[in-house]
């Protein structure tokens, strides 16, 4: 009996000693973007780093009442959205945890929040675009002020004031002009409307070529993403549209970002942190370019053909997170102008 014993006793010992199960490594990400280029990347991202990306897919204000729900207990370890505006409110709403420092060094500051809470990915502008057959380039309006002079009357489109887009390029004038110039703009646009707001950026740019008005708001991706659309009717909408490039001799073209936080309690902030690195390098930021035709928010990497065939232009000097500080009273101010 006393040898039996000691032989359970040895091999409870050995069992003991025997190597545990390697946890599976993953981030789980809450995003607001439902491009095909993205999930491309967390696949490739997976393939270097053995880490497995699962995604969960929702509109950005739905997800982030997700994360306050789950504030206690997060399911995601990172919220990645569209505009900064959107990203700030998360911040505001205390579910983002500071990314550190050496994930986001090469990121130039005004596309990080200024307290590293989140960081952009990608950037675009937001331009003036109008029908070629009924406006030349030379009569099409060269400012964001232009669009409230009294020969758009009744030709201007533009999404509604909830669009985060609108707020967001509102939000930029706020800290470029001030409130009571910012108002002015707003009510002239108002009074412009070819029509109340509806749709989305690429339904402004097909009710310009359908005569419902002659110039149009709209986001630099969007166009790309039409000129090589699937959709043959799509890319015959946006080959008809001129682009303007707004205030290049005064304060630059509007441009904002989708970007990218670590969730408070992440249980994988590391790998998210790993992730985080990988969307904001090279190598990702080039297919974001290529393939979505969104601009690299780093220096050293260059536009895609078709944004380059586009030119150049001057940018507006006002960082993503001062846009994102300023999307409430811009919203505000939006509503009280009867910007529907």
């Amino acid at each position: 009996m006393r040898h039996v014993v000691m032989a359970v006793c040895v091999m409870s010992m050995l069992a003991g000693c025997a190597p545990k199960e390697v946890a599976e490594r993953i981030v789980n990400v809450y995003t607001s973007r439902h491009y095909a280029q993205d999930d491309a990347l967390y696949a490739q991202f997976t393939k270097q780093t053995g880490i497995r990306v699962n995604v969960i897919k929702g509109e950005g204000p739905e997800l982030l009442e997700r994360l306050v729900r789950e504030k206690n207990s997060p399911s995601a370890d990172a919220y990645m959205t569209a505009d900064a505006g959107m990203l700030h409110r998360a911040k505001s709403a205390g579910v983002l945890a500071p990314l550190d420092e050496d994930t986001v060094r090469h990121v130039p500051d005004r596309w990080r929040d200024r307290d590293r809470h989140w960081v952009a990915v990608t950037k675009r502008a937001r331009v003036i675009v109008y029908n070629k057959a009924r406006v030349s380039a030379q009569e099409a309006p060269q400012t964001y002020e232009a669009l409230t002079e009294a020969k758009w009357r009744n030709r201007v489109l533009i999404r509604s004031s909830g669009n985060v887009y609108n707020q967001s390029l509102a939000a930029s004038f706020l800290a470029l002009w001030g409130e009571e110039k910012t108002k002015q703009w707003a009510s002239g646009i108002v009074t412009n409307m070819a029509r109340p707001p509806k749709g989305g950026d690429r339904d402004q740019a097909k009710a310009v070529i359908a005569g419902e008005g002659d110039v149009a708001v709209m986001n630099t991706y969007y166009l790309g993403q039409m000129l090589n659309s699937t959709d043959e009717q799509e890319r015959l909408v946006a080959q008809q549209l001129g682009i303007v490039w707004p205030n290049q001799e005064t304060t630059g073209t509007h441009v904002n970002v989708s970007g990218i936080g670590i969730v408070k309690g992440a249980q994988h902030a590391t790998e998210a942190q790993q992730l985080i690195a990988f969307l904001t390098g090279d190598e990702a930021q080039r297919q974001f370019a290529a393939t979505n035709y969104e601009y690299p928010i780093v220096p050293d990497v260059a536009p895609s053909e078709l944004l380059r065939s586009w030119g150049t232009f001057r940018e507006q000097t006002v960082g993503a997170s001062v846009i994102g500080e300023n999307n409430a009273a811009a919203t505000k101010l939006l509503i009280e102008t009867g910007w529907k």
